[in-house]
């Protein structure tokens, strides 16, 4: 738990990290906003985070203060029920408390690489990434802008997120209403854009590519990552068996899951030809599942 003035309640984090090794980077996982009581928290994405912790990364799953089982959604705060500004802050806070969270951890104290920190998100988490690598929002309590590049963070991954705040235009723009400032313009960061070609529903916008905004509408240098067939929950990444995915599909979740591990490999180890040989398996394949484009 770490506590944050201003903060209702403290920020409880999940560690889940491999059994031995040292100077291990980390993966900061941002969860969505998703409609079950406590997948959408530091109890989800086990399908991942499992894969990820076995595979050499300490991966840090904080709860914001979206999560349901909170019952924080209908207060009066300003930032409800989304919860966007204080998601990005729960990112930077968690790497301020850095040393605190090794030296708490049993087990983990003098383990870490500090100098080696990804962001990866999920539907709205993907939307909390973009926020601390300079996509910007409008807070509708003052008009600040919210919003602007962590540079702690060596690598970024935004799964399945928001579009274009103009072109949020489906029914979601009423209860969702800070969305609709969604600006990508100053994400100038690499970032991993990781979507599913049928992920779209009229409830957030008319264009059934909205959720590719985050790679066409950014400046470069941006990779987009395209699953085939995939939806909102690309095959079920956020836990296990259960109805909080539309297209279930373990496969998928097993190559999305190490794509992205291969682009965090490669991005903070810049030696490491992981990314260049998992794209290369997927463009070379007889049938395949996906397809990356850069710019």
């Amino acid at each position: 738990m770490i506590d944050v003035p201003g903060r209702p309640i403290p920020l409880a984090v999940r560690v889940s990290a491999p059994a031995v090794g040292g100077d291990l980077p980390v993966i900061v996982l941002s969860h969505g906003h998703g409609p079950s009581n406590f997948i959408p928290s530091f109890y989800g994405y086990g399908p991942m985070v499992n894969f990820w912790a076995a595979h050499g990364f300490v991966v840090i799953q904080p709860t914001h203060l979206d999560a349901t089982f909170l019952g924080l959604r209908e207060s009066d705060d300003p930032d409800a029920p989304l919860y966007l500004k204080s998601r990005a802050e729960d990112l930077r806070q968690v790497v301020d408390h850095l040393g605190d969270i090794e030296r708490t951890v049993p087990g983990l104290a003098g383990r870490l690489d500090a100098g080696r920190i990804a962001a990866v998100g999920h539907s709205a988490g993907g939307h909390t990434v973009g926020l601390i690598s300079g996509q910007t929002i409008i807070d509708t309590s003052d008009g600040s802008t919210v919003g602007a590049v962590d540079t702690r963070f060596g690598a970024r991954v935004m799964i399945a997120a928001p579009g274009r705040g103009e072109d949020l235009n489906g029914p979601a723009a009423e209860p969702y209403a800070v969305l609709t400032s969604t600006n990508f313009d100053g994400m100038t960061p690499k970032v991993l854009i990781v979507v599913g070609e049928k992920d779209w529903i009229p409830y957030f916008s008319d264009r059934q590519d909205w959720r590719n905004d985050p790679y066409t509408a950014a400046p470069a240098p941006k990779t987009l990552l395209e699953f085939f067939d995939a939806e909102h929950g690309l095959g079920g990444i956020s836990t296990f068996d259960a109805a909080e995915t539309t297209d279930e599909n373990p496969d998928r979740v097993a190559a999305v899951r190490a794509l992205i591990w291969a682009y965090l490999r490669s991005e903070l180890y810049p030696e490491d030809p992981a990314w260049a040989r998992a794209t290369a398996a997927l463009t070379g394949s007889t049938a395949p599942i996906g397809r990356v484009e850069s710019k």
